[in-house]
């Protein structure tokens, strides 16, 4: 009897050790990416790498028609079923693709809204190119009074990050970012997978070699806009080719430039259009053009990150300059700067194959 009672408790000694055992191989990719989470700026501002497989060629068998369904499938594939609320954002951001003084290829974007969080996101998928991008963490929710710490349960669904990319650039030099425009439209085909406004800047990242690949992977994909905030896309690479992707009177529309150079703030520019938000959206286009052709048509880093810094909106009560990013599409660096605070330079690089 005495026996039999020491086995039983050694027994049931060892179960927690088992069970930890199996969730230390279960999430170990998982914890790796929480456990390389950091601050980088005290506004808000945090980097980490993802380790594993995020599932994405999973993701583009069967996409997504609405945030509920991309919920449900993130929730599945990498939250073990923890469940999750999306929060729609977006704003009235700022970009541009430049050529710069060393002959190098420069793509600069801004995003002013109110508050929100960022992080800079690591990825390396086995089945696409290593990427570095941008997420906005008040999709998740995070706000001033709920920022993340990172190896907390409540942080899982920073997990979810590669899904939720709103710019970013990969080892081929090709860089995309999202930004607000006031309406889009597109003739469905029943035919082909749908993902929505983040899940395409994904799958450029993940699987584009240059502008023209980029352009022909969004053909191939419906594209609806997250909570009816409507997009369009700039894309830039390392040639200097660059492209403005709109949809419009139903169809995807492709804008192209004669110029080194081309910007893109909230409005739609296909076909001369020129709809805008109501805002100051011209008058930052405008600017932005104005710096670059003042240096013949040429920025360095530094001028690159002066313009973001100059270009962000703000009104006499409120700052709406969240992050800036200035991606070298040429050596693979990246400057990651937080409200305007110019003081404070992330510079991180990603290794760039040919």
């Amino acid at each position: 009897m005495r026996k039999n009672i020491i086995r039983a408790i050694l027994l049931l000694a060892a179960i927690p050790l088992v069970l930890g055992g199996i969730f230390l191989v279960t999430f170990a990719n998982e914890l790796r990416s929480l456990a390389s989470f950091r601050e980088v700026d005290a506004y808000g501002m945090y980097q980490m790498t993802y380790y594993g497989d995020y599932g994405f060629d999973e993701f583009l068998k069967v996409g997504a028609g609405s945030d509920e369904e991309i919920e449900a499938f993130v929730t599945n594939r990498l939250l073990k079923g923890m469940p999750i609320d999306l929060a729609v954002t977006s704003g009235g951001c700022s970009a541009f693709v430049v050529p710069g003084e060393n002959g190098e290829i420069l793509f600069g974007r801004n995003f002013d809204f109110g508050y929100s969080p960022s992080m800079q996101v690591f990825t390396d998928p086995d089945n696409g190119y290593a990427s570095i991008s941008t997420v906005n963490l008040s999709f998740l929710r995070y706000d001033a009074e709920n920022l993340p710490e990172g190896m907390t349960v409540a942080d899982l669904k920073l997990l979810i990050a590669p899904y939720l990319a709103f710019d970013g650039m990969n080892e081929k030099g090709v860089a995309i970012t999202p930004l607000q425009v006031p309406e889009a439209s597109l003739d469905f085909a029943e035919d082909k997978i749908t993902l929505n406004t983040t899940t395409a800047v994904r799958l450029v990242l993940d699987k584009a070699a240059s502008v023209d690949e980029a352009v022909a992977l969004l053909e191939e994909y419906n594209v609806y806009f997250s909570g009816g905030l409507y997009c369009h896309y700039l894309i830039g690479d390392s040639s200097g080719r660059s492209v403005i992707v709109e949809y419009y009177d139903g169809e995807m529309q492709v804008i192209e430039t004669d110029a080194k150079y081309q910007a893109a703030t909230n409005f739609i520019a296909y076909n001369g259009l020129n709809i805008g938000l109501g805002g100051d959206e011209f008058e930052r286009y405008d600017r932005v053009l104005q710096v670059i052709m003042e240096n013949n048509g040429v920025l360095n880093e530094s001028q690159a990150v002066e313009l973001l810094a100059d270009v962000g909106i703000r009104d006499e009560k409120e700052d709406y300059l969240q992050w800036s990013v200035v991606y070298n599409l040429t050596s693979g660096d990246s400057i990651l700067f937080a409200h305007r605070n110019t003081e404070n330079l992330l510079r991180s690089r990603l290794e760039m194959t040919s």
